[in-house]
């Protein structure tokens, strides 16, 4: 049996990405995804490659009428939501923090933070009467680490998403909702290219150049692809997970661990030579 066969799932920036393939490995696993994104024409052409299983509707995160909407079309087809998938991202401002624009960062919260806030808001009632649900904010290792993202309000966001996540877990967790995140590492995606300034277009062409500079980023030479976050994305939905709730569940090869074994050991050596002590 599929192991999301027949659930409801809502995931927000469906269009591209992690989002993209995380609609297509819901419907192959059974569930019924109701996707909600900006780019009307991508999202048209992914709901008609995908069949019955699957709907798009046109949403602007940022607004919360688009988010109730988008919830309220889930609960209107199917009659539940067992699973909200707060995928939507963007860039945000890069620079010193003298540098960044405040207009700049109040519209990259908006959507790297506020459409989380709205979409756990809309979801919560509805899952808290069902005593059931799962929802999964995806999150990143900039949140965990600084420096690792070309922008300091993307990171401060992030790190928000990944305690404001805790914060609902423990109130609806109560309800027998349950609720996580994922915290991505360097994955393949065109976010690089949308973060340094390429049109949408052209970052989404830059996959495979990001791939061969995240290879060694990590402890496993490779980079991140969009069904490592996807599979995580199933796993959380699924009821495999059933008492996980309030975590953040890393996927990142390594990259937060700490120091590469290697780089240890160079180091090492080099005292060893400091010291006058022959090598082992």
């Amino acid at each position: 049996m599929a192991r999301l066969q027949d659930k409801v799932v809502v995931i927000t920036g469906g269009t591209s990405g992690i989002g993209k393939r995380a609609v297509e490995l819901c419907a192959a696993e059974g569930a019924f995804v109701v996707m909600g994104a900006r780019r009307v024409a991508e999202g048209n052409a992914i709901d008609a490659a995908l069949g019955s299983r699957v709907e798009f509707l046109a949403t602007d995160v940022t607004r919360e009428a688009d988010m109730e909407r988008l919830i309220g079309r889930a609960m209107e087809r199917h009659g539940r939501i067992d699973c909200l998938v707060n995928n939507a991202g963007g860039p945000a401002p890069v620079g010193g923090i003298e540098t960044i624009p405040f207009a700049g960062y109040q519209a990259a919260m908006d959507v790297l933070l506020g459409s989380v806030v709205l979409g756990m808001k809309h979801v919560a009632p509805i899952m808290s009467r069902q005593e059931a649900g799962s929802i999964i904010n995806i999150a990143s290792v900039a949140g965990l680490r600084a420096g690792l993202s070309s922008s300091m309000i993307y990171s401060a966001a992030k790190a928000a998403v990944i305690h404001l996540t805790r914060c609902v877990a423990m109130q609806l967790g109560e309800r027998g909702v349950r609720v996580n995140s994922i915290s991505p590492g360097g994955i393949a995606t065109g976010i690089f290219g949308k973060a340094l300034g390429l049109s949408t277009e052209k970052a989404e062409g830059t996959a495979e150049a990001v791939a061969a500079a995240l290879a060694k980023l990590q402890p496993i030479p490779r980079a991140g692809r969009p069904d490592d976050i996807a599979e995580a994305i199933v796993y959380l939905a699924s009821d495999q997970s059933s008492f996980v709730n309030g975590n953040d569940l890393v996927v990142d090869g390594g990259l937060v661990g700490g120091r590469f074994w290697s780089v240890q050991q160079q180091g090492l050596e080099q005292m060893r030579k400091a010291f006058g002590i022959a090598p082992e």
